[in-house]
């Protein structure tokens, strides 16, 4: 992780950190910029300024106080080799963290629940009793399709706060803490992105 001092020049040199209290989604801009440059220190940083919330985010999901920790490590591994890809102009850094947290505590979650499915009988037993038929599995595939090629329609903020309000199950003012917004723009964005989705699957009210 560590960045050979050698290879910056004088346009190289870090900039000052944001006041949290004056910027704080700036703040958090700025440290994912110098993670994905391999500065450990703005890494350490990002850590100290998100792990509660994003622990607090994974907790919500897996329950298990162990489970959590180790998926928030997963966390901040997946942020520390995907740094480059944030793009700031797509959608805040807040929500980027959220995102890749709660897409990590789903995975974890399907992972044990997938775990206990095989190892147990009455795991066993249960996919046993949810088996539909092969008509009607086929036409869910069908509608899961509709439904994923219409949410590419949306933009990347949308999707982010959709994602987590009816995905995630969070109110608006939790997606707007989450996203680093005020709760007006998150509600905004769901319903502009709601707007969006019932066009596109022509669904009428």
């Amino acid at each position: 992780m560590s960045v050979n001092s050698s290879e910056r020049g004088p346009t190289d040199r870090p900039r000052p950190l944001p006041r949290a209290e004056e910027d704080p989604e700036a703040r958090l801009v700025e440290l994912v910029r110098r993670t994905a440059l391999g500065d450990e220190a703005a890494f350490s940083a990002l850590y100290d300024a998100v792990s509660p919330r994003l622990f607090a985010l994974v907790r919500r999901v897996v329950r298990d106080v162990p489970m959590s920790e180790e998926v928030l490590q997963e966390v901040f591994v997946e942020v520390w080799r995907q740094a480059t890809r944030f793009d700031a102009a797509r959608g805040s850094a807040s929500g980027w963290l959220s995102t890749i947290a709660h897409r990590r505590a789903v995975d974890a979650v399907r992972s044990q629940e997938a775990s206990r499915r095989r190892d147990s009988a009455e795991g066993l037993h249960r996919v046993e009793e949810t088996v539909v038929d092969v008509q009607e599995e086929g036409v869910r595939r069908v509608e899961v399709r509709r439904v994923e090629q219409a949410m590419r329609s949306l933009t990347q903020l949308q999707r982010d706060a959709i994602g987590l309000a009816y995905f995630g199950g969070y109110s608006h003012r939790e997606v707007a803490n989450l996203l680093g917004i005020p709760v007006g723009t998150a509600k905004t964005r769901i319903r502009d992105g709601m707007i969006v989705l019932r066009d596109r699957l022509g669904v009428t009210s």
